[in-house]
């Protein structure tokens, strides 16, 4: 991914919610990423305290009285960046927290947040009005998470952040648009789940189960008629299952595999062979995001033999 971003002429802000980890987050920054991405204040508080000091919080922020406290002692320590998309909230940011640089959210057709694009100038200038220094604009092109979506959200974010025509950074990229991306219309991409990759991002077609990093370790506690039951439930993996998918995850080493049904604490797998009872299964869950923040380490391995842990230092951190 670095690598993609150099050669295009984009910067690289990893999204660090995927994986919460300082160590993995220092490996982004000595490969060329030019800062960090994080969802929330909680996440910024972690990676600050540990030592980054180029913080983007890509949401649109609301300021409790108490987040504002939190949003003030960050902007005092590093180099923080948030997110606005509307005049309410720049306003409501520069009167309880103070002057903050911001980037205005644009949707450019996941129809989350963000406002349409043509208001972009008007939020611009209105957080401007308020106070802040505005360096730019961002998107989540996020309805390329579907099959055959993603050269139309490449096209869409394009047009989305173009109509922003003073913004000196245009803000985008996921992991499935990000090889598609090209310089001009964007100055930065942030992807996230390439880190690891997923169920979903195989499905997509975006990578192979040879690229897929992360895999959770499930035990066959249970079997019956061409089906195995694992001790990997939706408070191990996840319980994302979009739409599209072809169940509650994958196995590598069973491709054929398919995770049929999900409870609290088993995961029930359909496969024509049948491990013995306490053989241990690799599992890529289909939201790689939502896994890591379900675990307090990962283990990490070269050719099968363990060689380090590594804490997920953000866990929980999601306020």
């Amino acid at each position: 991914m670095a690598a993609t971003a150099r050669q295009r002429g984009l910067a690289l802000r990893p999204h660090a919610k995927t994986h919460k980890s300082l160590e993995i987050a220092r490996r982004q920054l000595a490969n060329g990423a030019a800062g960090l991405t994080v969802a929330t204040v909680s996440e910024a508080e972690v990676f600050a305290d540990g030592g980054f000091d180029d913080l983007f919080i890509a949401y649109p922020i609301w300021p409790s009285e108490e987040r504002a406290r939190r949003l003030r002692a960050l902007a005092d320590r590093v180099r923080l960046s948030v997110g606005v998309d509307s005049m309410e909230s720049a306003v409501a940011l520069a009167a309880r927290v103070g002057r903050l640089d911001v980037l205005v959210e644009v949707d450019s057709g996941h129809h989350r947040s963000g406002v349409p694009p043509k208001e972009a100038e008007l939020v611009m200038a209105a957080a401007e009005r308020a106070g802040h220094t505005v360096r730019g604009v961002f998107t989540f092109p996020g309805h390329a998470y579907g099959p055959g979506q993603r050269l139309e959200a490449v096209k869409d974010e394009a047009r989305a952040l173009r109509r922003a025509k003073t913004a000196a950074v245009r803000s985008g990229g996921s992991t499935p648009t990000a090889a598609m991306t090209e310089a001009g219309d964007l100055t930065e991409i942030r992807p996230g789940v390439y880190v690891f990759g997923d169920a979903q991002q195989v499905e997509l077609g975006n990578c192979t189960f040879d690229d897929v990093a992360l895999t959770v370790a499930a035990t066959v506690v249970s079997r019956r008629d061409g089906h195995v039951i694992v001790d990997a439930g939706s408070k191990v993996l996840g319980a994302d299952r979009l739409p599209w998918a072809s169940g509650f995850g994958r196995l590598p080493d069973y491709p054929q595999a398919r995770i049929v049904a999900l409870s609290e604490h088993h995961a029930t797998i359909e496969m024509w062979q049948e491990p013995a009872l306490g053989d241990q299964l690799r599992i890529a869950p289909n939201h790689v995001c939502a896994t890591v923040n379900l675990a307090d380490e990962l283990i990490v391995e070269r050719a099968g033999r363990e060689i380090d842990r590594w804490p997920v230092d953000a866990r929980g951190a999601n306020t």
